[in-house]
């Protein structure tokens, strides 16, 4: 017998429409883009109390006597249930909320946004673990029934797992189509896990539902129909965990058994509106509720048909056959066997699936006359050999993907590089599929406006050419137009033929790409490195021992970040690499590990402008190398001192040592800035991480350190036979000097003559800075210090 479908009434005014129920599963709760929340004592109840919460309503959630909503105020506000009465705001973003939802118990609340974060707060006393990875608006979230994971989807294409505890990304699928922002998604991607246990994660993918196995992440099962003719948009398990269904754009709703992997049940919305939102009722009485993109909700009724129910009432029979005391002893024989090597915690142990696997040893036949041989005493034994659990690992953190320095995630319009020189911007959307590439000084080179019909994804900009790279068709292993290709247009070269473009070999694939002067280079996902001259000839080509993270070029260096290795849970493992290109082929870093700050990612590499290599990880710290002290890096700046918000980041476009200033773009509560209007520049200083920099001793060390890293290059320059100033390197100096001057004379007013003595010894190095020393210190009737001179 089919569902019966109750006509649907209007709740909202057109456009996105939320819903929830209560925990009794009497009440439905609604909330659109009118700004309103309403409260329906069943769908017939034609005097629903109505609540304002803003203009535009986003999200809705109840649990545990509260009701909680997501509006254009950018926060989720608490109300009391079912009076309405605001109970304070949760949390706050950046960006509209998108998704949230509670557990079980009313305690925590799980919200993703539009400022790509994710947050986990706890109602109590409202504070919150937030998460971050996704490089687009996040479409929806789902928090484990045990509370130790949660998955998201995103407009960045990706669906991840996280972990609670280390607020890291444990898993990864890059499977949804990409976009901007959640109103131009295909998809809302609602995701679902199995009540109760978790043992399943439900994602719905194109046209079906994919479940996932828990800790493994293995692909477990399909859901799809014959019927689907769109795109499956949410997935919801039902309160018994036995069914599943799913909404299609088109309005096509579904419910699969997940023992048999049968569709019982298929509805069509009455119009062939689009789904916005499809809820079980928690009482478990067989009905769903939806609410479509016109603002209207409507309920489905006895969706699991009558001659499935004995298929469930079978499956508790044979549950109940493991209720009598004959199998108890055998459960816990088994727990005790699990502990029996001291550990008294049984956490681990999970019954029901112990049971699962007695139930197939009893109805095995085999099994049966291998106990019945050995004696029944023998079971528990057995018993002993399936029930000890795998051992746990540590949770592996997920290496980080490649990158370009200066480009933004792959998303209709982006970033491809900006750089010192230029900005490379690409569009991809219905109507063009295009590239602009613009010079900061207009006689380099004129603008440049090229279609991208290689599908072109990576760039690097100089004062001599651009490059351009592809990675092709990887799955098309025989097509010569579906090789990774680098293209370079060289536009400072004499002849007429500016442009060459060069395939990589089958199955190898471009991950980055850089400039130098005279020379290109690029990585590939077979870990070779290969050297072009910017007229188009190859050069060398050697390996590196690791997956490429991303690399940079200046002048005759380059440089190239790896992964070197598994980090300890949640810290990446980087190596990096630094050659000079030059005749001699000078190794100046082989494999050395490169620092990132703790829990972050590496997120821009690059040189300054005088040839300095320089990093910025996502906890926003600078460091540079100091290669007059033993090729160490030395953090620089933290950027992240310079921000309002926690969500707010500045991203690096370029670095200066002589004036000292990191050039960068603020975006506020997100990663990257758009593309539109055009980002502003800010300049912001250098500033070393010394101590007690409140005190007049802490500012002059900073003055005397700060000016004597950036003043590096100069040994660097001269190193290399290259011609500079030396003006400002004897300004520099002057700088450094006047600073140990003035310490010196702070030592002395504080009665420190060893310090005083220690700056003269270990510091100075100018005559002249040495004289000024004494006569301070014999004004200053400190006779022995500048005797001691």
């Amino acid at each position: 017998m089919p569902a019966v479908r109750t006509s649907m009434r209007f709740a909202h005014s057109e456009g996105y429409t939320d819903l929830s129920f209560d925990e009794t599963g009497c009440y439905l709760l609604t909330c659109g883009s009118d700004g309103d929340a309403r409260i329906w004592k069943g769908l017939e109840d034609d005097d629903a109390v109505s609540h304002c919460i803003g203009d535009k309503a986003y999200a809705i959630a109840c649990k545990g006597g509260r009701f909680a909503t997501a509006s254009d105020t950018m926060s989720i506000q608490l109300h009391k249930f079912p009076d309405g009465a605001p109970d304070g705001v949760l949390a706050r973003f950046t960006a509209p909320v998108t998704h949230m939802c509670f557990n079980k118990q009313g305690t925590m609340i799980l919200a993703g946004s539009s400022d790509f974060m994710i947050k986990l707060v706890v109602v109590e006393d409202r504070s919150s673990r937030v998460f971050y990875g996704h490089q687009a608006p996040i479409l929806s979230v789902a928090l484990d029934p045990l509370e130790e994971y949660i998955a998201s989807s995103s407009c960045d294409g990706t669906v991840r797992i996280w972990t609670i505890a280390d607020q890291v990304s444990e898993m990864s699928w890059n499977i949804l189509p990409k976009c901007n922002d959640i109103t131009f998604s295909k998809t809302l991607c609602r995701i679902s896990w199995k009540p109760g246990s978790g043992e399943f994660v439900a994602v719905p993918i194109e046209k079906e539902v994919r479940l996932y196995a828990r800790d493994t992440w293995e692909l477990v099962q399909t859901l799809t129909d014959d019927q689907i003719k769109e795109v499956v948009s949410i997935a919801a398990f039902s309160p018994c965990g036995n069914f599943l269904a799913a909404a299609c754009i088109d309005g096509l709703m579904l419910v699969w058994s997940i023992n048999s992997s049968k569709c019982i049940e298929r509805q069509k919305h009455e119009k062939g509106f689009t789904v916005c939102n499809l809820v079980w009722n928690p009482k478990g009485n067989n009905e769903l509720a939806y609410t479509d993109v016109q603002g209207q909700v409507g309920t489905l009724e006895d969706v699991i048909p009558n001659d499935c129910q004995p298929q469930s009432a079978a499956v508790g029979a044979a549950s109940d056959l493991f209720a009598d005391d004959d199998e108890d002893f055998m459960l816990t024989a088994a727990a005790q066997a699990a502990a029996g090597d001291g550990d008294d915690s049984n956490d681990d142990m999970d019954f029901s699936a112990q049971k699962k696997r007695l139930q197939a040893l009893l109805h095995d036949d085999d099994s049966m006359d291998t106990a019945a041989a050995d004696g029944f005493t023998n079971l528990p034994g057995a018993v002993e050999e399936l029930a000890v659990p795998a051992a746990r690992l540590p949770p592996q953190t997920a290496l980080q993907s490649a990158f370009q320095p200066g480009s933004t995630p792959e998303l209709s319009h982006r970033f491809m590089v900006w750089n010192s020189v230029g900005v490379v911007r690409a569009y991809n959307t219905e109507e063009e599929n295009s590239i602009d590439i613009e010079f900061h000084d207009t006689a380099t080179h004129h603008a440049m406006h090229i279609s991208n019909h290689l599908e072109l994804t990576l760039a690097d900009i100089s004062a001599e050419a651009v490059l351009l790279a592809g990675e092709g068709d990887s799955t098309d292993t025989e097509s010569t137009t579906a090789a990774s290709k680098l293209v370079c247009m060289h536009f400072s070269s004499w002849d007429s033929n500016k442009e060459w473009t060069v395939a990589m070999p089958t199955g190898e694939v471009i991950k980055a790409a850089c400039l130098g002067i005279g020379w290109a280079s690029v990585v590939t996902d077979h870990c070779n490195v290969r050297v072009f001259t910017i007229g188009g000839l190859q050069r060398e080509v050697f390996s590196i021992p690791g997956p490429v993270v991303s690399m940079a070029a200046h002048s005759d260096q380059l440089m190239i970040v790896y992964h070197s290795g598994a980090g300890v849970p949640g810290d990446q493992c980087l190596g990096v690499t630094l050659i000079h290109l030059n005749k001699r082929k000078t190794m100046i870093l082989d494999g050395t590990r490169l620092p990132v700050s703790p829990r972050t990612k590496l997120t821009w590499l690059g040189f300054s402008a005088e040839g300095t290599p320089m990093t910025l990880d996502s906890g926003g710290v600078v460091r540079m190398l100091n290669k007059s002290f033993s090729n160490v890096w030395c953090q620089v700046a933290n950027l992240k001192s310079h921000t309002k918000g926690k969500s707010d980041n500045y991203w690096v476009v370029g670095v200066t040592e002589n004036p000292s200033h990191i050039r960068c773009i603020l975006c506020k509560g997100k990663a990257y800035p758009a593309t539109l209007p055009q980002p502003i520049v800010t300049l912001l200083p250098f500033e070393l991480p010394l101590c007690e920099m409140s005190t007049e001793k802490g500012v002059l060390e900073e003055q005397y350190w700060k000016s004597k890293l950036l003043s590096g290059h100069f040994g660097f320059w001269k190193s290399l036979g290259l011609e500079f100033d030396e003006n400002e390197q004897l300004a520099a100096i002057n700088t450094q000097q006047e600073a140990l001057i003035k310490l010196f004379a702070l030592s002395c007013r504080a009665d420190r003559e060893f310090r005083a003595e220690e700056i003269c010894d270990s510091f100075m190095s100018t005559e002249q800075a040495m004289q000024l020393a004494i006569k301070y210190a014999s004004r200053m009737k400190h006779m022995s210090l500048a005797n001691s001179r």
